[in-house]
């Protein structure tokens, strides 16, 4: 009954979807796309912006290019740098205060996801300025237009310049959650791969592998349209050809631009045909251990992909198709059973684990509570499952 319940509210939701405002971001692509922004930013009459990103952006020299670029423009802008990983409810409080002070015009997220969903839940305080963000948790709370948003990522991973969605974590609660808004999908992002060429190979490999999961998850789920299917295909296929070369041979810009290419076709195929339990699953290791989420995507998906069974072989067999790794002797379960034995051999040769050492048992019960509540009836998976199965999968990634 319950299973039926959530199907109920999927199809609903999937027969709702074409008369959204599926809006995609106007892009600036390419290397030294960067340049392009101050006077396309000039010619909207943004005048001043606030900058959100991270400490680690600003100390390896990123923002550079960018600020005197809008010096040269007479733009004026305030920095916000303060953003952790995981971005918290005050880092938004604080940006979005910065933001109020300054009178600021536009919002500029400059990072990987996690400042790009700063700015985006800044721009939710700013449209919604009665509104604390726990009280935007879920589904189209926000429903108010937002400031000029412009995503500019320099990691080949989340996605964010392309989704519906800011993934915020409550440090007191421990609670890692979403809000999600077709408002908050920005209005402009920057795909410059020169922005990617300094991430260290650990950061390549696990935004990569969040880029392959959402890909993946938004493919075998059940509400995927033509253009979400051929956008996964795609991003699979991209990713699977280049992020071990990323990984291995930073400076190729080649492996670069087409991984940034893969994270923001994989963000369009998610933010439409949604996920699964490996992120139900991976929000909970972010809100409790910090956990980097690609790193948590990147050593539960293979876990969750063998749980499922045969509800995925098909979609899987047609990926392991399309990536080149099956015959065409292979019955359906054996392309699918190669295809995650892929991913996981993806994962040994970028040096991720296959456990995580920090879970604590005392913590499952609150774990596997909100990772349930998380997905059940709102993400169409290939198979719903109860509590005692997610019970038993993070049984599974513990060390």
């Amino acid at each position: 009954m319950y299973n039926l319940y959530c199907r109920m509210y999927q199809l609903a939701y999937k027969t709702a979807a074409p008369f959204f405002n599926w809006k995609k971001p106007e892009l600036l692509e390419g290397e030294n796309s960067l340049i392009k922004l101050p006077p396309l930013l000039k010619l909207k009459g943004i005048g001043s912006v606030l900058i959100v990103t991270d400490k680690g952006i600003v100390s390896v020299g990123l923002l550079e290019r960018l600020l005197d670029g809008l010096e040269g423009k007479g733009i004026d802008y305030v920095v916000y740098d303060e953003t952790v990983q995981n971005p918290t409810i005050d880092n938004i409080e604080e940006a979005f205060l910065l933001y109020k002070e300054t009178q600021c015009h536009g919002i500029i997220g400059f990072g990987g996801g996690s400042p790009i969903d700063c700015a985006k839940g800044v721009a939710a305080r700013v449209a919604r300025p009665g509104k604390t963000i726990p009280k935007m948790k879920g589904q189209l709370k926000v429903r108010k237009p937002t400031p000029p948003l412009i995503a500019i990522p320099t990691t080949s991973g989340t996605g964010s310049e392309a989704t519906v969605a800011a993934v915020i974590s409550n440090s007191e609660t421990h609670e890692k959650y979403a809000i999600n808004d077709h408002v908050l999908i920005p209005d402009l992002a920057v795909l410059d791969p020169l922005l990617t060429m300094k991430l260290p190979a650990h950061i390549t490999s696990t935004t990569g592998m969040d880029a392959l999961t959402h890909a993946i998850e938004a493919y075998i789920g059940r509400s995927n349209t033509e253009e979400t299917s051929q956008c996964s295909k795609e991003a699979v296929q991209l990713i699977f050809h280049n992020l071990y070369e990323a990984y291995s041979n930073g400076s190729n810009i080649e492996a670069r631009k087409n991984m940034q290419k893969a994270s923001y076709l994989a963000g369009v195929a998610f933010t439409r045909a949604y996920v699964g339990y490996v992120h139900a699953i991976a929000h909970t290791l972010g809100g409790f251990y910090s956990v980097p989420h690609g790193l948590a995507n990147a050593i539960i998906l293979p876990y969750v992909l063998e749980y499922y069974g045969e509800s995925v072989h098909q979609p899987l067999a047609e990926l392991a198709d399309i990536v080149g790794i099956t015959t065409v002797d292979d019955a359906t379960s054996l392309k699918a059973k190669k295809f995650i034995e892929a991913i996981k051999k993806l994962n040994r040769d970028m040096n991720i684990p296959n456990t995580f050492d920090c879970l604590m048992e005392q913590d499952l019960p609150i774990m596997v509570d909100r990772a349930f509540r998380e997905a059940n009836p709102l993400y169409p998976v290939p198979k719903i499952l109860d509590k005692h199965d997610l019970f038993n999968l993070y049984k599974m990634i513990k060390a």
